[in-house]
């Protein structure tokens, strides 16, 4: 049998699919309610809501530590907002992750805000994804920001 966690025989698109697929189910299994949005034109991928407020969520996924971006119209700071991060590691399980887009508020050097200001690159809030900036991505672990929603 195949490894479960052969992220590299999916391509950009399965993988993709597969992350938003999978985070809707564990925020599922953590009681929240999910609503898929019918048309990603504003970078939604779903809407969550346990008991409280209503969270919009825009989902990433990396097999690379690189850099993750979301384009700023698209990706306005605000309480509602979550950017839902799943690092697809070659041969183990999924790692996910949700930053409040409100920490970008408070650059780091993992979360970053590009302006580009005479260049090609639309604006974008930015996670710089390496070994050293990975201790940085610990805080937003799932199950420690999830229990706090």
């Amino acid at each position: 049998m195949a490894n479960r966690f052969d992220w590299a025989r999916l391509n950009h698109l399965q993988a993709g699919r597969y992350a938003e697929y999978f985070m809707k189910m564990e925020v599922t299994l953590c009681g929240f309610e999910v609503y898929t949005t019918e048309v990603d034109d504003r970078g939604i991928d779903f809407i969550m809501r346990r008991d409280g407020p209503f969270y919009e969520v825009q989902v990433k996924s990396a097999r690379v530590l690189n850099y993750i971006f979301f384009d700023k119209p698209k990706f306005q700071l605000r309480d509602s907002l979550l950017a839902a991060i799943v690092l697809l590691h070659q041969g183990v399980a999924p790692e996910l992750y949700l930053i409040p887009s409100t920490a970008w508020r408070t650059p780091t050097p993992l979360l970053v805000s590009n302006d580009y200001v005479g260049k090609k690159s639309k604006p974008d809030y930015g996670i710089n994804l390496s070994k050293k900036n990975l201790e940085l991505l610990k805080p937003y672990a799932f199950d420690l920001i999830e229990s706090t929603l």
